[in-house]
């Protein structure tokens, strides 16, 4: 695992979830930091998801007009997942 730079920052935080957390040992740090390297993951799929939504919707309208050119070999349990 690659080791990365870390800069010193100031949270403001609830003292009585502070507390508690010290008490059961808890690492602010580090939960905080997956936290926000969960959060920056979350928004960027988000962004992503709405830049490249009328590319889904014409892919959508073109599966709609011409059926999805795997239909045939497309396979779940229990039979075809594709639903012309």
């Amino acid at each position: 695992m690659a080791t990365s730079t870390k800069r010193k920052t100031s949270l403001t935080l609830d003292i009585e979830a502070l507390e508690a957390a010290k008490e059961l040992g808890i690492n602010v740090s580090a939960v905080a930091e997956t936290a926000l390297i969960d959060a920056v993951a979350e928004s960027r799929r988000k962004k992503w998801l709405a830049e490249n939504a009328s590319a889904f919707a014409a892919q959508s309208d073109w599966h709609e007009r011409h059926g999805h050119p795997l239909a045939d070999i497309i396979a779940a349990p229990g039979g075809s997942s594709w639903i012309p």
